[in-house]
């Protein structure tokens, strides 16, 4: 299958590795990933501040860029933004006057699928160990975030999948389904509320005993993190993406400051007996250094 990777904004400007874990994942399953050129915005952040005008360049720009790629879904590493095309996307085009725009974000939208929505749904993924070779031997409490719950109804795809991660130890997450305090724009528009919000979350983080916390949206991990940081709470986040990315022979280090990243290679043994792993190499991109 060839696989289409949007990126979002967040993840290409502040934590690419996220987007390189997902590509990992996926060719590890034997598929081609690509990346179309020119694509940029979901527009969310325009519209969760009532600025329709400005929104609709951004979703022309959104559909154009994935209209033209050769491709037979498309994958993004972020519910809310996968969300955003659907539930905001063709309703922008209409507010414009554009009703061809607007068939098309549907058409684009119904084709774009969050990253365990496509492993669970499409590719038929159920077990990270045995199908992935997933690995990462630490105690992980889980955070759904609001738009993959409420809008895109992942249940517990996620949850699932990180849960058959072998020697994952997942703990749960007292209240779960409470929002975290980001909501985009909401945290800057109301700093005080969204700051409360996530002190509650991070005492039940903080509860479970775990020293990580995983979920599928890298802007609700940047929120919880700093916050979790600025307490010196010792507990980290990390996206579910890399956990699933993390290997025996190439696992995800926790030692030190945990970033969203995923690792490098392992320098060679001197001892060369060691058997090598039958897997697919990595991309070459997804080879450098996490650090």
């Amino acid at each position: 299958m060839r696989i289409a990777l949007f990126a979002t904004c967040i993840v290409d400007a502040m934590y690419p590795k996220v987007a390189l874990a997902t590509v990992r994942v996926l060719e590890r399953l034997g598929h081609e990933v690509v990346f179309p050129p020119g694509q940029g915005c979901c527009s969310q952040m325009h519209v969760n501040s009532g600025y329709f005008d400005d929104a609709l360049p951004v979703v022309r720009n959104h559909v154009r860029a994935f209209s033209a790629a050769d491709y037979d879904v498309t994958v993004a590493p972020s519910g809310s933004c996968v969300a955003s095309l659907g539930h905001q996307q063709p309703m922008i085009a209409r507010a414009g006057g554009d009703e061809s725009l607007a068939r098309d974000a549907e058409a684009v939208a119904a084709n774009t699928y969050e990253l365990s929505q496509l492993l669970t749904d499409v590719l038929g993924v159920t077990d990270a160990a045995a199908q992935l070779g997933s690995w990462f031997p630490h105690p992980v409490t889980y955070h759904p975030s609001c738009h993959g719950l409420r809008l895109l109804r992942l249940g517990d795809r996620q949850k699932d999948l990180i849960a058959s991660v072998a020697g994952l130890e997942l703990v749960p997450l007292p209240d779960a389904e409470e929002c975290c305090g980001f909501g985009g724009t909401f945290s800057f528009k109301v700093p005080e509320v969204s700051a409360a919000m996530a002190e509650e979350k991070i005492d039940n983080i903080v509860s479970t005993g775990a020293k990580l916390c995983t979920g599928g949206d890298a802007s609700c991990l940047m929120h919880l993190g700093g916050a979790m940081a600025r307490r010196d709470t010792g507990v980290a986040t990390v996206h579910f993406a890399e956990i699933l990315a993390s290997t025996r022979e190439n696992p995800l280090e926790v030692s030190g400051p945990v970033e969203l990243s995923i690792p490098g290679r392992r320098a060679p043994r001197p001892a060369a007996s060691s058997t090598p792993s039958s897997r697919p190499s990595a991309p070459s991109a997804a080879r450098g250094g996490a650090r």
